[in-house]
């Protein structure tokens, strides 16, 4: 399976971050000067999280002949 493409990694990073604003804890380890750095934005956390492999969810592709692709974060 290859990698994501840009519509599937906006979406992962849009998803993400939205936890991320709501709360969720983050799956790397920030400290409060990288934190201050990128100005607690979630969507680049996301992002680095993203670049990290520390998510985990789940991509499905559904190919022309039915044949369903999945691709499985960390």
């Amino acid at each position: 399976m290859e990698r994501y493409t840009k519509y599937e990694t906006a979406r992962l990073i849009g998803a993400r971050a939205l936890q991320i604003a709501m709360g969720a804890p983050f799956f790397i380890k920030l400290d409060d000067a990288d934190l201050a750095k990128i100005g607690y934005n979630p969507i680049e956390i996301a992002r680095r999280e993203l670049a990290a492999g520390a998510l985990p969810l789940t991509v499905r592709r559904v190919r022309p002949a039915q044949k369903v692709e999945v691709k499985e974060g960390s």
